[in-house]
């Protein structure tokens, strides 16, 4: 067992014996006057990250142990000191203020993508700070601008979307989505087997939820898009990370797959083309997937929501069109290619063996039901957007926006001392590897911190992507190329003198 396990096992057993949770030790902090978020304690919880000296010596204060013991540094004693409720020897207390925890069911869950650097980014901003956000992957506010056809269209039918739709959405909305499957190959795939949803992430929410149980496991890439570990782990399982190799283009490696599939793994996830690493896999690559797939029987769940962001000619594969034999449920929607993040419109598709899921396809159907609908108005422009000229077409090619700027990142960042990455594909995300040796650096978050009020420059730490080691960071390029050139500048700058 490592430090930080021994660690986060220690912190648990203390705040088990003074009947504490996580929210007890963020009200206790703030009023000590420290700065310690929800997701920070949820970070030490789990064993992802030490706290620094100052945090460490609160914690052991208020939990009331010994700070060597809590750190791993010491063999476990009596290091538990009692504290009396004086206020029960008098007979005139007052009844004790109820405070309200949130549920234990998110202990362990984490979504850093807008985490503790996000908040003191919020903060700045409020004092009046200008922050220079690379964080997130929202192209309204860089200039992208949704098709005149998608709005006009959208307007036209706003008074046909007043009422809800069937739970799975709107005939044509799906019609058009089911054509397009079949333009990507999709096997088996008909009306039925669309659902439309208020973005990708509820439909994951909604999909993990139906599946797991408490102790099943699901293979997920690491580096990942975290919203997928966040809901496994709050729908009761067990996310189990399979690395993807920076060495290889960062292609998942089929062998740490395969050490990692156990009686209890039911499914594996791809996100492809990939967020935050902008990989695309070849169909070779796919098919080794497959099969250990179809070995394992497993589920292929296939984030494809950057299908249609992809450069230099490369062709994007779905992953179910090789996989007729087995359950494939595929994501996509419109909140990256058409540059509507904000009307949240999404689906996902079931393809392949679909006897095999009956049960399940019938817990989707009920969770469904429940959530009544997605957007209305956001599915009646589903047909309209799939439809004719692609836009986006034009900002992936020599020229266009996407192109040039990720074009001009790459190069920025490798030529950056103590800065490497390997050239995106897709998407619009950069994962640069950082020199942690030359840096001294130990917490990928205390980096990001540092550069965000050294710099105003708001990036994203490689370990809110569940990637263990505090060596990358994720940058979006959508901002133009002359913004860029002012945070790459800034970045280089702040590398000239940062060490942790």
């Amino acid at each position: 067992m490592n430090q930080k396990e021994l660690f986060a096992e220690h912190l648990r057993s203390a705040m088990e014996q003074k009947q504490m949770k996580q929210v007890d030790l963020v009200h206790a902090a703030d009023q000590a006057g420290l700065k310690v978020g929800k997701s920070h304690i949820s970070q030490y919880v789990s064993g992802k990250t030490l706290p620094r000296a100052d945090i460490a010596h609160f914690l052991a204060d208020t939990l009331e142990v010994e700070e060597e013991w809590l750190l791993g540094d010491a063999s476990k004693e009596d290091f538990f000191e009692p504290k009396i409720d004086r206020s029960s020897l008098t007979d005139n207390k007052k009844p004790p203020v109820r405070h309200f925890s949130k549920s234990s069911k998110l202990d362990n869950v984490l979504y850093d993508v807008r985490g503790p650097v996000v908040d003191e980014a919020n903060r700045m901003e409020r004092d009046g700070t200008n922050i220079l956000k690379l964080n997130i992957g929202n192209p309204a506010p860089f200039g992208f601008r949704t098709p005149d056809e998608v709005i006009y269209d959208m307007r036209h039918q706003l008074t046909d979307c007043e009422g809800y739709s069937p739970s799975q959405g709107l005939f044509a909305a799906r019609k058009a989505i089911m054509q397009y499957a079949q333009l990507k190959h999709l096997p088996n795939v008909d009306i039925d087997s669309i659902y439309t949803g208020n973005g990708v992430s509820e439909l994951i929410n909604l999909s993990m939820s139906a599946l797991l149980d408490d102790g099943d496991e699901i293979l997920i890439p690491s580096p990942d898009y975290p919203l997928w570990t966040a809901c496994a782990t709050l729908a009761g399982g067990t996310a189990v990370h399979y690395i993807c190799d920076e060495q290889s283009d960062w292609y998942p490696d089929m062998e740490d797959i395969k050490k990692k599939i156990n009686h209890r793994t039911k499914a594996i996830v791809l996100i492809n083309p990939n967020n935050p690493t902008g990989a695309l896999y070849p169909r070779e690559v796919l098919q080794q997937i497959v099969d250990i797939a179809r070995e394992h029987q497993l589920i292929i769940f296939s984030d494809e929501i950057y299908d249609r962001l992809v450069m230099d000619g490369e062709e994007h594969v779905s992953i179910a069109s090789l996989a007729p034999d087995l359950f494939c449920v595929t994501f996509s929607g419109l909140s990256k290619s058409h540059m509507i993040a904000g009307f949240r419109i999404g689906w996902m598709i079931l393809s392949g063996n679909k006897a095999v899921a009956k049960d399940y396809i019938e817990g989707l159907n009920m969770l469904s039901n429940m959530r009544l609908c997605s957007n209305v108005p956001a599915q009646a422009v589903v047909q309209t957007a799939l439809g004719g000229h692609q836009s986006v077409n034009d900002y992936i090619v020599p020229g266009g926006r996407i192109y040039e700027q990720r074009e001009y990142v790459y190069k920025a960042l490798c030529d950056i001392p103590g800065i490497s990455a390997v050239k995106p594909k897709a998407a619009f995300y950069i994962f640069p590897k950082i020199d942690t040796k030359k840096f001294n650096i130990t917490n990928d978050e205390q980096f990001a911190l540092d550069l965000l009020r050294e710099k105003k420059l708001l990036i994203v730490h490689g370990s809110g992507f569940n990637w263990k080691e505090p060596d990358h960071f994720r940058v979006v390029y959508l901002p133009r190329i002359e913004v860029l050139e002012d945070a790459m500048g800034k970045l280089g700058e702040f590398l000239e003198y940062y060490r942790q």
